[in-house]
């Protein structure tokens, strides 16, 4: 039956939604039906087979080495350590199973699951140098804690940061240097403290500014140096300033830190970031073309309702989340890049891997369907190697079978053929993926969704100094501190300060953070505007907007035109 435009509701939030001819096209493009779940329920679905940042120890089930995993050690998976999962002392074929028609695809893809080995973190591993403690990351060279992270060297504590050296505590950020707590910036040296600043150097406290220099506290100039506050200073007053502002001092910088956000609210704010784009909607994009509702993406064109993708370039993809770097054709996955092609409903495709279904962690393979963590691999369903006539004839039933026999959870969702994996399949609970950190939900409301819930894992490491203990400056601050272990002044998890950050902060002449790294992450994250678009009016010209600014929000927000006759 041909499909018409039309809305439906959503058949997990029961919201309506469009499903447009530009949509219909795509959908034919790809070869599969319309959505029956909304954007935002895709989007948080796909977000609940990706846990990012939540660690255990557990051994590898190969070699017994007691390693870092995003698997606790209590879950019914096989889990190899990095050197192992990506060695050939294995065969993921090995795994292989027969379809059984009397079960259902996804009971048996479940199955497959607890059986072939996974790695222990989500990285190209062969890409990375001294950095083991990074996840959903690659090329990284001296690096800790970075995620979603590509091409990076000494890097740390940060999130959506590509082709940077020497930068820590940063969310979105770009060709940059020398760099500390920045969100949404790019191709800066020096930026401490600021927020969407591009080519800018030697900045402080700022937000809203274009290549600039030597500029403390300030808000949406253009090509300016030796300001304060907005002012305008000579060279000798700003240096001057500076040394009286005492930046190696925590009080100090804590005060100016409020001071600046109250500052910057007194001035317009643009209805999206953005530059180098052609019909493009969203939030923070960048260099895009003819794509929509999109969240934190580069170099797209063709896209819609996808987010994370920051490396491109990426053509003709709908509802991806995570990565790019030469992709087309993506429908409905999660984290695919490196030249992968024609992947629909997947977790984690990429190395030039092409026409994949449903199957999760699949590298250099192409013609996969429910497949999980392989390697160089063809025409394989459920890890089980066919022709190429017996893997689409195989295809085909099982797609029939889907359709005339639907998955149903238990609150009543139906997954057809061209939904996304159901998540009652993913191997992570609520809490513990990205979806608790854009879709957070209390204990409650994760099981009354009908999600999974894991207790988290209290530490048994004890506090050995107190955070009223801890130096207020950093040029009294000993490297001993580095053996201490110090209680988050928000969560009050003990957490350490790593040498190479102790060293980085030096540099930086700034004070030690008093929180743990994963709750700064979140202080981040709350400042960076959400992935989901209101219909509000012009702050000054009162036109119509599509903006990340809710209606309640107290900014003014501006329309692009009005936004840049204020900027100076």
């Amino acid at each position: 039956m041909e499909v018409v435009p039309h809305k439906r509701g959503c058949q997990n939030c029961k919201a309506q939604f469009a499903i447009g001819a530009d949509d219909i096209d795509f959908y034919k493009k790809v070869d599969v039906p319309p959505p029956t779940f909304c954007p935002q329920c895709r989007f948080q679905r796909r977000l609940m087979w990706r846990n990012e940042r939540t660690f255990y120890k557990r051994d590898c089930a190969l070699c017994g080495k007691n390693v870092l995993t995003n698997f606790a050690p209590d879950k019914e998976f096989v889990v190899y350590c990095q050197p192992c999962w990506w060695s050939d002392k294995y065969d993921a074929g090995s795994y292989g199973m027969d379809y059984d028609p009397h079960r259902h695809f996804f009971e048996q893809l479940q199955e497959l699951m607890r059986k072939a080995p996974w790695a222990a973190l989500s990285t190209g591993y062969t890409t990375l140098v001294n950095s083991d403690y990074v996840n959903e990351a690659a090329y990284a060279k001296n690096s800790y804690l970075i995620f979603n992270a590509d091409y990076n060297e000494n890097c740390l504590y940060a999130f959506t940061i590509d082709h940077c050296k020497d930068a820590m505590d940063a969310n979105l950020l770009e060709s940059s240097e020398l760099c500390y707590e920045l969100i949404n910036c790019e191709k800066c040296f020096k930026a401490f403290f600021s927020e969407d600043c591009i080519s800018c150097t030697n900045v402080y406290f700022s937000k809203n500014l274009s290549g600039c220099n030597d500029c403390f506290g300030c808000v949406n100039l253009r090509n300016k140096k030796y300001h304060i506050w907005n002012e305008p200073c000579t060279k000798e007053e700003y240096e001057k300033k500076l040394e009286d502002l005492r930046l190696d001092s925590f009080a100090a910088v804590s005060k100016l830190r409020e001071e600046a956000y109250r500052f910057w609210k007194k001035y317009p704010h643009k209805f999206m970031q953005g530059v180098h784009n052609v019909n493009v909607s969203g939030d923070y994009v960048w260099e895009s073309k003819n794509s929509h509702f999109m969240y934190q993406t580069r170099s797209v064109e063709d896209g819609k309702y996808s987010q994370f993708m920051t490396l491109g370039p990426a053509k003709d993809i709908m509802d991806q989340t995570q990565w790019g770097n030469g992709v087309q054709r993506i429908y409905e996955t999660l984290g695919a890049g490196e030249g992968a092609d024609f992947i629909r409903f997947c977790m984690c495709s990429w190395s030039e891997s092409r026409e994949n279904e449903y199957s999760i962690y699949a590298i250099s393979s192409s013609y996969l369907f429910g497949c999980v963590n392989m390697r160089k691999k063809k025409f394989c369903i459920l890890n089980k190697q066919y022709s190429e006539e017996e893997y689409r004839a195989l295809r085909g039933k099982i797609i029939a079978d889907l359709d005339a026999n639907p998955y149903v959870d238990a609150k009543g969702r139906v997954w057809k053929y061209g939904e996304f994996l159901p998540y009652d399949l993913s191997p992570f609970e609520y809490n513990e993926t990205t979806a608790a950190e854009l879709y957070p939900l209390s204990k409650e409301g994760v099981l009354d969704n009908g999600f999974r819930w894991r207790e988290p894992v209290k530490s048994l490491h004890a506090v050995t100094l107190a955070t009223d203990k801890i130096p207020d400056s950093i040029q009294k601050t000993e490297g001993s501190i580095t053996k201490e272990i110090l209680g988050c002044i928000l969560c009050e998890k003990p957490f350490r300060i790593v040498p190479m950050e102790l060293e980085l902060l030096r540099r930086f002449n700034l004070p030690l953070p008093r929180a743990c790294s994963n709750c700064r992450h979140l202080a981040r994250v709350a400042r960076t505007n959400p992935p989901r678009l209101w219909t509000r009016n012009c702050g000054k010209c009162g036109k119509e907007i599509q903006t990340s600014y809710a209606p309640e929000r107290p900014e003014v927000v501006y329309c692009e035109q009005c936004y840049q006759t204020e900027v100076a």
